[in-house]
């Protein structure tokens, strides 16, 4: 950091001690507002001067101050809250002397509360007349230069407060995702769905095809494993009788990190007793038109300068989708979709009938066993969620989890293990299932036209920084 940033840090120390002898606490405490800053521009913001000049209508408010322009004995700041901002006005003969004190002393990122009524200045702007002048907190730091519209990807990721606070985009982007999931727990909920929690350490992992996390229980002297899925612990649910349930869930995945990869990301997987794939495609349409409605008011979104219509999902067979007139089998067509079909899957659509080499825990079709009875949603070229009737057959789910361990032996680390608990509660009985998981980021980035996964995950995983701590910054400070 700059010397001048550093003589700045130790001025706005300094002035904590100027506040605090106004007798105002620099950290201060409760504030019970009686509106937030929307809810006043909501309500309030059609009338007119006339109409508040009768009324006079009271108000208390907290924020953070965005701008403060003096002038002699009055003065005006704009505040801050859940990105929305409203014009506040400070006269020295209508507060006391100590909070017009204050007043002159406040700095731009500082939260302040202020108690008053509400006018319109002569330019129009509903404001609020101050009375009454609260300190809350200091701000130490001096905010971006343009942190009006912080721009820096680096600053905006690793400093996502700041990303907040500067950008009304960001906040919308997490507010969007809070509405997605909330639309998910909502539907699946009155369909019958529980949801339910299932262990992140795991002493086996499973449930998808990836390299895990590895740790270490002191206690019990044993190496465990992130979860790379819950799917395999859901299943042992539906044994139970659990019929449908649901969670929304934190994976961990070792993996290389990209505008569509983060190692720690959140799934939705649910499961249905006495359903299939079949089933399960007609029940994800109506999820998904419904999620992008609840999250955007529409069924049809526009991502990267074209349209998804998430109301109008098609559905194709892997096979059609590669379209070779040799029909081709396992790995071969799997290749041959990942590297030509997959990327140009631009519109919703749904994609059916895996083959069995890369479907471990998926039921086979009847009538063609080279298949399973798989599908996977695709959205601009992302996967977004995976799906199929669930294998029940203990003795077929063996033979499956041996087959992935003669991939592993020959050097495939995503390979999935043997797990002698699934195939004991599979032995119990479970009955016909279908089981889907969808990934909240990618849907995300979809609903709100964002083109890295890292602006929908409030704190994306980074390398460290190499500069000087602000703990270190803070004590060099407190000398001066």
């Amino acid at each position: 950091m700059s010397l001048l940033e550093d003589d700045l840090l130790a001025q706005r120390i300094q002035r904590i001690a100027e506040i605090e002898a106004l007798g105002f606490h620099a950290y201060g405490q409760r504030f019970d507002f009686t509106h937030t800053i929307p809810t006043i521009l909501a309500e309030e913001s059609a009338k007119t001067a006339e109409e508040l000049d009768a009324a006079k209508p009271r108000v208390k408010i907290a924020g953070r101050i965005l701008t403060v322009r003096r002038m002699g004995k009055a003065g005006f700041m704009h505040l801050l809250q859940s990105g929305e901002r409203m014009q506040v006005y400070v006269r020295k003969d209508a507060v006391s002397e100590r909070e017009y004190a204050l007043y002159q002393l406040l700095d731009l990122g500082d939260i302040v509360g202020v108690e008053g009524y509400l006018f319109r200045t002569r330019t129009g702007e509903l404001s609020v007349h101050v009375e009454t002048l609260t300190f809350l907190s200091k701000i130490l730091l001096t905010m971006p230069e343009k942190w009006h519209g912080l721009e820096d990807v680096e600053i905006r990721y690793r400093q996502r407060y700041l990303d907040l606070i500067a950008n009304t985009e960001s906040r919308n982007i997490f507010t969007t995702r809070a509405r997605i999931i909330s639309s998910f727990r909502r539907q699946l909920e009155e369909q019958g769905f529980i949801e339910v929690e299932t262990p992140m350490m795991q002493a086996l992992y499973g449930g998808a095809a990836a390299r895990p996390f590895i740790t270490h229980h002191n206690t019990l002297d044993m190496d465990l494993y992130l979860r790379i899925a819950p799917e395999l612990y859901l299943k042992r649910l539906i044994v139970g009788g659990l019929e449908r349930v649901y969670e929304i869930n934190r994976n961990f995945r070792n993996e290389g990190i990209s505008t569509h990869h983060n190692p720690e990301f959140t799934m939705l997987e649910f499961y249905q007793s006495y359903t299939d794939y079949q089933g399960l495609m007609d029940f994800t349409c109506e999820l998904m038109k419904q999620v992008a409605i609840d999250a955007t008011g529409s069924a049809v979104v526009e991502y990267q300068g074209r349209t998804l219509d998430f109301g109008n999902m098609k559905r194709i067979s892997m096979q059609e989708a590669v379209g070779s007139e040799v029909p081709l089998r396992g790995h071969a067509l799997v290749d041959a979709f990942e590297r030509n079909v997959e990327p140009t899957l631009f519109d919703p659509v749904i994609v059916y009938d895996f083959p069995v080499e890369v479907s471990p825990l998926a039921k086979q079709k009847p009538s063609d066993p080279a298949f399973t009875e798989r599908f996977e949603i695709f959205a601009a070229g992302m996967e977004i969620g995976n799906a199929f009737t669930e294998l029940n057959d203990p003795q077929e789910q063996r033979k499956r989890f041996e087959m992935q361990l003669e991939l592993k032996a020959a050097g495939d680390e995503e390979a999935h293990q043997m797990d002698e608990d699934y195939i004991r509660a599979l032995s119990y009985g479970m009955p016909p299932t279908g089981g889907e998981g969808i990934g909240i980021d990618r849907l995300t980035m979809l609903l709100t036209n964002s083109k890295s996964i890292r602006d929908v995950i409030l704190f994306p995983l980074l390398r460290p920084e190499g500069e000087i701590g602000i703990a270190e910054r803070l004590k060099k400070a407190a000398r001066k």
